[in-house]
């Protein structure tokens, strides 16, 4: 490992921030904690912690002695002076003579002793900063020292990497315990240049950031020689299948396995998003024959467990062609871990004396052999971040067993991190969207109809995949929602582009649960003259397209055994026709019946099928020359036209979006066919 220190580059930030008021050791600290911070072997989502002892003027302007620590889950990699809160030195100092603080006085003392009240909570680790004398103290998880101290013998081969210019400290929980123990390690010898946490990761410190900051890369690097030095060969591989089937057909089925009916509410399921890595590491790792005892052994350091659980779930080998046994062995394996986490709990909760309350117990990290993993979460960015939890894992105990036997904290111990309080509060405490752990994919999404129903559902918290036969349009759409918003080419006219785009999102995101076909396009002629091949050009985009959507959305949907909602777009022509657009309404009368035949066939397997029929909205198909054109028609004034309604009032994509977001929500709903027209009684189903 080497500094990334540029004395150009820290001069400049200095330079910047002095422009704002901001002294120099801040600016500084800034700039080594981004450092660390982007550098995945050292710093993960929200892991580790800084900080900086200097001068602040308080709400009054009087200048106090003040440490600056990490604020509580922020980024380290992108992180500015208002994430390094400020807080009163003197008085958090005078603990250090406690014996022992709950967590309920420590929350209590860091609040009351923030130069800005309303601040945001500082980080758990605070005490560890502030017991240690040093300006600037620096915390990270460095894959390789834990590699060195996850070990039974950890303790002893730190003793020998680092022979007196580290300290190790036993572990304990992080808080004040931990910040007292790393306090009189430091004491005991006081010429160290960090401590290692065992089970945990390392700290180091120096009167200058560039010294603490340096000092972290060189102890990294000792481990990381060390590790290069030392290692035997490891992971004598499994005998696997032949041929490994696919990660589009696996996906689907291992997110049906990690799903969980609601029973507080009938028809509903909790469901997860995927996330999936592979490389040469993660299949030597998950191919290795005794994957079940070092997969399984826990978590590289404490604060992972809240986002990836303490195990991991591990399934079989999926054979290519024996999908139906490997989702029998899928949804087995998911069991089994539910009920291992289950009575994990209920035991730990005892020792608690019953005030936890479970999370859920779905497996936050999914390990297949000949294939890779997948890291699961409510949404994609969760995930994202418990694949990177896994992948640094990955790393953390193949180098770990390279050198001796990974061993983590204990069960106990496990427990008492994922269900403290102060680490839970990083997650937050927002209610759920009710679109949550949902994939919902539209096409033709660049329209006008299609993106304002990308960001209803967006908004709901759906992950939203968006097709479009024009890839600048769907990238553009995709673009205005941002996160993890997958835009796709399909021309849904064409059956192999809509196979691969649905298999994309299956790649992508794990599966599907929502569909909105929504793509479509308008032909006007008398139907006594109009040309067959205009008639035919038409059924194709108005309804076999949406048959072959609903069709490679069903496939996956009955791979995950979840259920799911498809919604067509038709329109009020499939019942009330117009003069001159026959073309048009045909297939979209045919549609119609088509999302009945769907509610019909696949009701038992949970699937829903509904549409909107909308009339008059401004998009691509209602193009304000077509307006005229159909006024004229009509023999009405443009005006008129738009608000030929029994309301008199002129619909809107965003109309059409809340329709469709109302049905999908509604999950003892199908068959239904909801106007969105302003009232038109000719058009009226009932």
């Amino acid at each position: 490992m080497k500094s990334g220190w540029v004395e150009a580059d820290a001069q400049a930030l200095v330079d910047q921030y002095a422009r704002m008021r901001i002294g120099r050791e801040l600016a500084l600290r800034v700039y080594t904690t981004r450092l660390l911070g982007r550098d995945p072997h050292l710093v993960l989502h929200g892991g580790g912690n800084t900080s900086v002892k200097t001068t602040m003027p308080d709400l009054l302007g009087e200048a106090v002695e003040a440490i600056c620590v990490k604020r509580s889950g922020a980024d380290m990699a992108t992180i500015e002076p208002a994430g390094l809160l400020a807080l009163r030195l003197d008085r958090l100092r005078k603990l250090r003579m406690r014996k022992s603080l709950s967590d309920e006085e420590m929350v209590r003392v860091q609040r009351e002793n923030l130069l800005d009240p309303m601040a945001p909570n500082p980080s758990v680790e605070i005490f560890l900063h502030t017991f240690l004398p040093h300006r600037y103290v620096d915390h990270t998880h460095a894959n390789a020292v834990l590699s060195l101290v996850d070990q039974p013998a950890g303790e002893a081969i730190c003793s020998d990497v680092y022979n007196g210019c580290a300290s190790t400290v036993r572990y304990v929980m992080p808080g004040f315990s931990l910040a007292k123990m790393a306090a009189d390690a430091f004491e005991a010898a006081p010429d160290v240049a960090g401590l290692v946490l065992h089970n945990h990761g390392i700290v180091t410190f120096g009167d200058s950031a560039r010294e603490a900051y340096e000092r972290m890369i060189a102890l990294v690097t000792r481990a990381e020689d060390h590790l290069r030095k030392n290692r035997k060969s490891v992971f004598v591989t499994a005998q696997l299948p032949q041929a490994i089937a696919p990660l589009k057909s696996v996906a689907p089925i291992l997110r049906g396995a990690c799903s969980l009916k609601d029973e507080r509410i009938e028809g509903a399921w909790r469901r997860l998003i995927l996330d999936f890595r592979s490389d040469a590491a993660i299949l030597n790792f998950v191919n290795g024959a005794d994957l079940a005892r070092y997969g399984q052994a826990g978590v590289i350091t404490p604060d992972h467990t809240i986002r990836t659980k303490n195990w991991p779930l591990i399934v079989p080998a999926p054979q290519d062609g024996k999908l139906t046994e490997f989702k029998t062995a899928a949804r087995a394996a998911a069991d089994t871990f539910m009920e291992r986490y289950r009575a994990y709990f209920a035991r730990h909760n005892a020792r608690m004396g019953g005030i936890k309350k479970m999370l859920d117990p779905l497996p936050r990290v999914a390990l297949v052999p000949g294939l890779g993993l997948f890291g699961l979460g409510r949404s994609k960015k969760e995930a994202r971040i418990a694949a990177d939890l896994a992948e640094s894992a990955v790393a953390t105990i193949a180098n770990a067993e390279a050198i001796g036997r990974f061993e983590s904290i204990s069960e106990a111990d496990m427990f008492d991190v994922e269900y403290w309080s102060l680490e839970q509060a990083k997650l937050g405490s927002m209610k759920e969207l009710p679109l949550a752990g949902q994939i919902a994919v539209v096409t033709g999404a660049g329209g006008t109809i299609g993106a304002a129903t990308a960001h209803a559902f967006a908004a709901a918290g759906a992950e939203l995949a968006l097709l479009d036969i024009d890839s600048d349009a769907a990238k553009k759409a995709a673009m205005a929602l941002g996160g993890a918003t997958l835009p796709l080419h399909c021309d849904v006219t064409d059956g192999s582009s809509v196979s691969a785009a649905f298999d994309k999102v299956a790649e992508t995101f794990g599966g599907v649960d929502i569909v909105v076909s929504n793509a479509g396009a308008a032909w006007q002629g008398r139907i006594g003259e109009v040309d067959e091949a205009v008639l035919r050009r038409s059924f194709e985009l108005n309804f076999f397209a949406h048959q072959r959507v609903a069709q490679a959305a069903v496939k996956i949907m009955l791979a995950q055994v979840t259920g799911g909602c498809l919604l067509f777009n038709v329109s009020k022509q499939a019942v009330s026709p117009g003069p001159d657009f026959g073309p048009y309404g045909l297939p979209k009368a045919a549609t119609l019946f088509l999302v009945r035949q769907y509610a019909l066939d696949h009701g038992r397997d949970g699937i829903r099928a509904n549409a909107v029929n909308a009339d008059r909205i401004r998009s691509g198909l209602l193009t304000e020359d077509f307006i005229v054109e159909r006024s004229t028609a009509r023999g009405v004034s443009e005006t008129d036209y738009m608000r030929g309604n029994l309301l008199g009032r002129e619909v809107t994509a965003e109309d059409v979006a809340q329709a469709f977001l109302h049905q999908a929500l509604q999950l003892k709903t199908t068959a239904d066919i909801t106007t969105v027209d302003g009232g038109n009684i000719a058009a009226a189903l009932r």
